[in-house]
């Protein structure tokens, strides 16, 4: 079967913002006007088309990114079919706790809509999403909603992205009116008024400029012609020449310098009230890449490590990126795939040079939220999910078994917070490990550990939310009943000096003996440095096969932890020296000498207890402001800045994770119900030397 659309007419693109922002009602409205679907979902009737997840629908949030396709060309071409483009969209969750399905999609997308509440501009998470993007140099496009609202303000949140996010954003329209006056858009490119009529907004009436609007229009439109002319010089000659330049050449600038991420458009509008929307699918069309815009994909030849280019074509060799995995109740385990080069078709062999093994596709689907409609054949450029894989998790490279290459893997955040869980009954024991494997094949930032010591099963997450919709889960989809503990922080250790340490590992025990023998210098590292090993032996002191197991041994202390047996992390461990005997050496006398020769260097190294620490922003009126950073305080935090919203002070401090259980109702309690607030990992740092003798006692308790 012949590829429908040529690769130039399609967009990859993911909707990304902060919690409440308004991304899934953006979405339904893509769907309804694109008619993949014929009736618009709304999030608090919980009949969404993306949030399908009972979870989801009950909070009103997005927890997992769903994919669809739909099927559009630009309003000025009046929708005719040979304008029409295909968009690959991910709708993807804008609560911290699963920032996991942010990271991973914007990994495999070519192309962002950044959504902002219209009353609150640039909150935490659209930083945190924004950081991401430009993390992978994702072009994007802003959409400022919710301008319906009490309080809206077109021009603080577009200065809020100008301050806080990117000195590149620039209006493309500007609203008509605002809150409950809001009634339409005025396009500066094509200097027109727009507004939109019909039962849900699908007839759009174009219009003169409003008499009072005339001025502003006028000033905003030099600028934006301004700043595209800058970026093409046969455009910045006709303008500096005084010429008219048409719609057309300034639209074909203005997406060279989007994909280059030199300018941000920002479009308005209200998805609720269905205004603007269809404008923002125009510029999805003409401004956001085709896979072919995109710098072709890198990776490297797993048998040399040389660097491999693949061009998004069918013609080239396979090669792409398993980016999620998800258990389908009808279909089993579904691996969403970025297709980046040649084509994959159903019941073909592939090869997973990450893991080294051989999978067979059993079925290919492309998916529309939950449904999935099956398919041959999937192209370069293009995204579908595949069944029947069986060992291929989060991040791993699928390609051609004749041309291999690994693609760059993800790298996703570690867990903060962990829970202690017990099945309820002996039926619910046998089942409880099954779920929790594949819960944790889906999601790479949730864990499964036992407790050595106690011999308990503890599940680590990115926050308190996280872990109860994994509960919730188990118990739905898998009819796993558990009893759940208290919260545990994930505390970590480290060293804040540097020492070198002996470990000997010797044992006569008739016959052959075991002799080990190794020299450690241990030194602390940079913040989220994680560990290094450093072969540091001259002369052949220790040989060479005796090396990977004293790492080996490094590690597995390392895990153990020196004072309350949290993982250490942040060092560089150097073997300089050591001997070892013709007879009796061996790599588990070295694994043995390696891990006493760490603890006892960590030990005279100056150990330290880190503790997450948590970026929190919270919303309250200003009656309780008083009260509100006394409290904080009160948990050890550092208050940062407070600022003003309509109505609202807004907090921006940084606090301990061990202090916030619970905030939610000590917030409600301190504020009479209105206070809210948002929490994000922000780093590590150590523990107070009281707080950390604490821990160290509850530990050993």
């Amino acid at each position: 079967m012949p590829r429908k659309y040529p690769i130039e007419k399609v967009r990859n693109i993911g909707i990304i913002a902060h919690i409440d922002a308004g991304k899934t009602t953006v979405s339904e409205r893509v769907l309804f006007y694109t008619g993949v679907s014929h009736k618009i979902g709304e999030v608090h009737t919980g009949d969404t088309v993306m949030d399908w997840m009972e979870q989801e629908r009950e909070r009103g949030i997005t927890i997992t990114s769903a994919a669809t396709t739909a099927f559009w060309s630009p309003t000025y071409r009046n929708h005719a079919k040979e304008h029409e483009h295909q968009i690959n969209l991910i709708d993807t969750p804008g609560h911290i706790d699963f920032t996991v399905e942010v990271k991973r999609s914007l990994r495999v997308l070519d192309g962002a809509v950044v959504v902002f509440d219209g009353v609150a501009g640039v909150e935490p998470q659209s930083e945190t999403n924004w950081r991401y993007a430009d993390e992978y140099h994702v072009p994007r496009i802003c959409f400022i909603n919710k301008l319906d609202r009490m309080g809206a303000s077109f021009t603080k949140s577009f200065q809020s992205i100008k301050d806080r996010l990117t000195p590149y954003a620039i209006p493309i329209q500007l609203p008509i009116g605002l809150e409950g006056a809001f009634e339409g858009v005025v396009d500066l490119l094509v200097n027109k008024s727009y507004h939109f009529e019909g039962e849900h907004g699908e007839k759009i009436v174009e219009g003169p400029i409003p008499e009072n609007m005339k001025e502003e229009v006028e000033k905003f439109r030099h600028d934006l012609i301004e700043k595209i002319a800058e970026n093409d010089d046969a455009v910045m000659s006709a303008y500096l020449d005084g010429k008219d330049i048409s719609i057309e050449d300034l639209r074909k600038t203005l997406r060279k310098a989007v994909i280059a991420n030199k300018i941000i458009p920002v479009f308005c509008g209200s998805a609720l009230k269905n205004k603007g929307v269809q404008f923002m699918l125009d510029a999805v069309v003409d401004y956001l890449p085709s896979p072919t815009d995109v710098p072709p994909v890198k990776g490297v030849d797993p048998k040399t490590g040389a660097e491999l280019i693949r061009k998004p074509l069918d013609e080239e060799p396979l090669s792409g990126l398993a980016f999620k995995i998800a258990t389908d109740p009808y279909v089993g385990s579904l691996a969403f795939f970025r297709n980046y080069s040649g084509i994959l078709k159903r019941g073909s062999y592939v090869y997973n040079s990450t893991k080294g093994i051989q999978e067979r596709i059993g079925r290919v689907v492309r998916m529309h939220a939950n449904d999935r409609e099956e398919v041959e054949e999937v192209y370069a450029g293009e995204i579908a999910a595949l069944v029947g894989l069986k060992g291929t998790t989060t991040g791993d490279t699928l390609c051609d078994p004749d041309k291999a290459l690994i693609l760059e893997k993800i790298t996703f955040p570690e867990p903060v917070i962990g829970i202690r869980i017990e099945p309820k009954t002996k039926a619910d024991q046998e089942k409880m490990g099954t779920a929790l494997h594949r819960l944790a094949e889906e999601d790479p930032t949730f864990r499964v550990a036992g407790d050595p010591e106690t011999g308990e099963t503890i599940i680590s997450g990115m926050g308190e939310l996280h872990l109860e919709i994994i509960v919730d889960r188990m118990k739905r989809e898998f009819s796993v009943d558990a009893n759940v503990g208290r919260p545990q922080v994930a505390y970590r250790e480290t060293i804040t000096g540097e020492a070198e340490a002996e470990g000997k590992y010797i044992k006569q025990s008739g016959g052959r003996g075991q002799y080990g023998h190794v020299w450690l210098k241990v030194r602390p590292l940079e913040r989220g440095s994680g560990f290094v090993f450093l072969d540091k032996i001259k002369g052949g002191s220790v040989p060479k096969e005796f090396i990977a197991p004293t790492e080996k041994g490094v590690k597995e202390a390392l895990d153990r932890g020196i004072l309350a047996h949290y993982p250490v992390t942040d060092v560089e461990v150097s073997l300089f020296d050591g001997s070892f005997h013709e007879v009796d050496s061996s790599e588990m006398a070295f694994k043995m000498a390696g891990s006493l020769a760490f603890q006892e260097a960590a030990r005279n190294a100056k150990p330290v207890i880190l503790e997450p620490i948590m970026k929190i922003q919270i919303l309250v009126p200003p009656d309780f402001l008083g009260e509100i950073t006394g409290n904080l305080n009160s948990k050890r935090g550092r208050i940062e800045e407070i600022g003003d919203r309509p109505g609202l002070k807004v907090i921006d401090s940084k606090v301990p994770l061990s202090e916030m259980f619970g905030y939610a109702t000590e917030i409600r309690s301190m504020s009479q119900g209105r206070g809210s607030f948002t929490m994000e990992f922000d780093h590590y740092e150590p523990v107070p030397n009281n707080v950390a003798q604490l821990i160290i006692e509850g530990k050993k308790r």
